[in-house]
């Protein structure tokens, strides 16, 4: 007894489920009889498991790579209740979701309130079970996905293939093409910025526990002017109000303080831009400040704006403003001046690099342009899609 303790204890942590049977079995049938008894008090397993080892000896070996026979094992709740698949299936349906006569409806991605329906139903099921067999089936906890852009318009494509072949027109001449555009407005002070950053274990930054506005700091507007050639940006951070006469503001101070220098010996000037906004399509003020614009610089201005629904294409999102937002992820923007620095800090390898600046301006809301002003416009629409594609030549108003 003695020895088939010690030599247990020596050998049970390497063995499996079945050749622990398997060595039992075998040693209470050297024993002969009462076997089963002296290798169960040295071994501490049950006699129905030496039992079922015994069996095993006398069966056939089971397949390559096996511990238990085909079938063996504790069987699958969906086996022993034929319903319950059906009824969980039932409750995780869309259709059924939205059902208003369903008792949960949206509260189902709760697994427990899952089971919690079923037990309701009459099965016997944990949340446990009822992930493992969500899984089974290959669903998974998933978010939304913003992929449906809303109805498109039928000369999306055209539009697309128009702003490339003028883009490409005017660098190929070595006249400057940008893309403009507004970043998503930003709340001053201590408040929560969306990311994640590497801090001491258990340290995290603590911010205010609601977002509500600080009336001293107000919000940051960010404007940004993007040189698709060069690969440079220019961002203007506002403070005031994100009108057609702020986005030209900022597309003045880069003209006049990297542009001009950067294209010396341009006379033209192409401008890519959403379709709605402070630099909408239609807007009056916007084209009645970039009016203004060229008469001030000489530049012949034309402008392309994008298909509605379509901003996501606007190169500025893609190559400068990700970047901004990477660049400030997890850090609370306390000041004005920590704005403009971090976004003035922003670099990628691909070499993009940004210049940025206050503008503490204040922009009038609610501007009128009359029919007078538009019509004194230098504005000459595109015979495709003019209201997308127009040009403003500067004014002789000496004249």
């Amino acid at each position: 007894m003695a020895a088939m303790k010690k030599n247990w204890a020596i050998i049970s942590p390497h063995l499996d489920e079945r050749t622990r049977r398997l060595w039992c079995a075998a040693q209470a049938r050297t024993l002969g009889h009462g076997g089963v008894t002296k290798v169960q008090e040295a071994t501490g397993v049950s006699r129905p498991c030496i039992t079922r080892g015994k069996k095993d000896v006398d069966a056939l070996p089971t397949s390559d790579g096996r511990i238990r026979r085909v079938g063996g094992g504790r069987k699958r709740v969906t086996a022993q209740d034929a319903t319950l698949l059906p009824d969980l299936n039932a409750l995780v349906e869309p259709t059924t979701r939205g059902d208003p006569m369903c008792g949960i409806r949206w509260t189902c991605k709760s697994t427990r309130k899952l089971a919690k329906e079923l037990c309701v139903k009459g099965h016997r099921v944990s949340h446990t079970t009822v992930a493992d067999e969500l899984k089974a089936q290959k669903f998974s906890l998933q978010g939304n996905r913003k992929t449906q852009e809303g109805s498109s318009h039928p000369d999306r494509n055209a539009q697309f293939l128009y702003i490339h072949e003028t883009a490409t027109t005017f660098q190929k001449r070595g006249d400057p093409v940008i893309s403009i555009d507004t970043k998503k407005k930003e709340l001053i002070g201590n408040y929560k910025n969306g990311g994640k950053e590497w801090m001491p274990k258990g340290k995290p930054r603590t911010v205010k526990t609601h977002d509500f506005i600080d009336k001293n700091l107000g919000k940051a507007i960010p404007y940004g002017v993007y040189d698709i050639a060069k690969n440079k940006g220019f961002v203007s951070v506002g403070i005031d109000k994100d009108t057609g006469e702020f986005a030209v503001q900022t597309i003045r101070r880069w003209w006049n303080g990297v542009g001009r220098e950067a294209y010396a010996d341009s006379c033209q000037l192409y401008i890519t831009a959403d379709g709605g906004g402070s630099n909408a399509s239609r807007s009056r003020l916007f084209k009645l400040e970039l009016q203004k614009f060229a008469d001030e610089t000489g530049l012949t201005i034309a402008v392309s704006h994008y298909p509605p629904g379509t901003s996501k294409w606007n190169k500025i999102e893609h190559r400068m403003f990700c970047h901004i937002t990477a660049n400030w992820r997890a850090v609370p923007l306390m000041s004005r001046e920590v704005i403009v620095e971090l976004i003035a800090h922003t670099t990628t390898e691909a070499g993009l690099k940004i210049h940025a600046e206050l503008d503490t301006n204040t922009y009038e809301k609610g501007i009128v342009v009359t029919k007078k002003e538009f019509a004194a416009l230098a504005l000459t629409r595109q015979e495709f899609h003019g209201e997308w594609n127009y040009t403003l030549m500067p004014r002789n108003l000496s004249a």
